[in-house]
C-alpha cells in the first residue's frame, strides 16, 4: 500500500505525508523493519527484484521498508522526486561528492561550511585530485565573484544557508541561475533550515542535503543524513557510490526521524520564536557586541532570509565584548543550557566553534569564513525563553 496524502498545507502534509505499510494496512504507526535479508517467493522472484524488473525488497544496506517511507516523506516535504536516507549527514554530503566529481574536476563552495564538510571539502578531496574553489560568505551573493570560479571543469556548486557557525544567508535563486546557466548541478545543506522553514529544491536547487541528526530527528537521539534529489541524480547516486560503499541508514533511526518529523512544524514555530526573542535579547546586551541572527533587521542578509524562510529557526551566535576570556567563562557558568556540540535538540545547547565544530580551520581559514575566534554557538531549545535569557544573563 502507498498512498499521498493531499491535505494542501504543509503542517498536515508533515503529520500525515506518505502513507504506507508493507505488511498490513492497519498500522497507525508504521512497523519498523529490522531486518537484514528479505525472503522471495522463489528464485524468479529474486531474479527479478535483483535485475529490477520486479519491485521488492532484497538487502537493507540497498533498500528497506522503514527506510523507504522516509524517504518518501523527506521528498514529499522537500518537494523532490526521490531521497535518500544514509548514515550520517557527512555520508550523504560525501555520497553526492564522491558520485559527481572525478580526477581533476573541481567544486565551488562558499567556505562558511560545517567543520566536517569543509575538511572534506579541504583536505580530503585533495586526494582525489578534485579541487574546490571556496569563495567567503561576504561574496557569495554578488554574482560577479562567483561566475568566475566555474569553468567547464566545475561539477557542483555547494552550499550551507544559513550557514554553520556564522548565520550567513546565501541567495539560493542567484547560486541556482548560475548552475543553470552552466549546466551545473547546484547543492544545498538545508539542515539550519530544515524542511519546513525553507524550500531549496523550490528556489532551483538541484540536490537538498540534511544532517537528519539536527532538526528532522529533533531529539537528539539519532545519527542519520538525508539527499534529496531527482529520480535521476539520486539513482546515479545509488548506482554509482551509495550501494557500493554501504552508507545506508538503519531502519530504527529511520522509524526515529519518522517520529521526530511529525512534530516538525510546531517544533520549528517554537525555536524560531524563542530565538527571536533571546537574540534580540542578546542584541541589547551591554555585554554583546555582535549577534548574528537572520531574523534581527540587523543582519546583513536579513531581506534575502526574509524571502527565501518561512520563519528563521533556532540557531542564534553571538561574540561578546569581553571577547574569548569572557566567551569561556560563559560556556562554563550555564546551568540551563547544555555545553555540547550539535543542535536542533529540545534542550538548548551552546558551544564555542573555534575550538569545538570547526576546529579542522585554521586561524587564517576562520578569518576568511567570518567565524571569530570569541564566537559562541547557541541552538535554542524548546524551553521557556524567559529561562533561556535568565541563565545566559547569569553566565554573563
Amino acid at each position: 500500500m502507498s498512498q499521498t496524502y493531499t491535505g494542501s498545507r504543509e503542517e498536515t502534509r508533515i503529520v500525515h505525508g506518505i502513507k504506507s505499510c508493507h505488511t498490513t494496512s492497519m498500522d497507525l504507526v508504521p512497523p519498523i523493519h529490522m531486518t537484514s535479508t528479505f525472503k522471495f517467493r522463489d528464485q524468479a522472484h529474486g531474479a527479478g527484484v535483483f535485475s529490477g524488473a520486479e519491485d521488492g525488497f532484497l538487502y537493507t544496506r540497498i533498500s528497506n521498508p522503514t527506510v523507504g517511507q522516509l524517504q518518501e516523506k523527506i521528498a514529499l516535504l522537500e518537494g523532490t522526486e526521490d531521497a535518500i536516507a544514509t548514515s550520517s549527514g557527512m555520508s550523504a554530503i560525501a555520497s553526492v561528492v564522491m558520485t559527481l566529481a572525478r580526477p581533476g574536476d573541481n567544486i565551488v563552495a562558499c567556505n562558511a561550511l560545517y567543520g566536517g564538510t569543509f575538511a572534506l571539502m579541504h583536505e580530503h578531496l585533495a586526494q582525489f585530485d578534485i579541487n574546490v574553489r571556496f569563495i567567503s560568505p561576504a561574496d557569495s551573493n554578488d554574482a560577479g565573484n562567483i561566475v568566475p570560479l566555474v569553468d567547464n571543469k566545475t561539477r557542483l556548486l555547494y552550499i550551507e544557508t544559513p550557514a554553520n557557525p556564522t548565520l550567513d544567508v546565501i541567495d539560493i535563486g542567484l547560486w541556482a541561475s548560475i548552475a543553470a546557466n552552466n549546466n551545473t548541478i547546484f547543492a544545498v545543506d538545508n539542515t539550519f533550515a530544515s524542511s519546513y522553514l525553507q524550500k531549496p529544491a523550490a528556489l532551483g536547487a538541484d540536490i537538498v542535503v540534511h544532517s537528519a541528526t539536527k532538526y528532522l530527528g529533533g531529539h537528539g537521539d539519532i545519527i542519520g543524513g538525508i539527499i534529496a534529489a531527482s529520480s535521476e541524480i539520486t539513482t546515479r547516486i545509488r548506482e554509482s557510490y551509495f550501494n557500493h560503499f554501504g552508507p545506508a541508514m538503519s531502519p530504527f533511526n529511520a522509524w526515529l526521524v519518522l517520529r521526530g518529523l511529525k512534530t516538525l512544524a510546531i517544533r520549528m514555530n517554537r525555536h524560531s520564536d524563542t530565538a527571536m526573542k533571546v537574540a534580540m535579547w542578546l542584541e541589547n546586551h551591554p555585554k554583546v557586541s555582535r549577534v548574528y541572527y537572520p531574523g534581527l533587521v540587523s543582519h546583513p542578509n536579513h531581506l534575502i532570509a526574509a524571502k527565501q524562510m518561512k520563519d528563521f529557526s533556532g540557531i542564534i551566535a553571538f561574540e561578546l565584548k569581553g571577547g574569548m576570556a569572557a566567551g569561556k567563562t560563559v560556556l562554563d557558568s550555564v546551568k540551563l543550557s547544555t555545553l555540547a556540540v550539535s543542535l536542533g535538540d529540545c534542550e538548548t545547547l551552546i558551544q564555542h566553534p573555534a575550538s569545538m565544530t570547526h576546529s579542522t580551520y585554521s586561524a587564517e581559514e576562520l578569518k576568511k569564513a567570518g567565524i571569530a575566534e570569541g564566537l559562541i554557538r547557541l541552538s535554542v531549545g524548546l524551553e521557556h525563553p524567559d529561562d533561556i535569557i535568565e541563565d545566559l544573563d547569569q553566565a554573563m
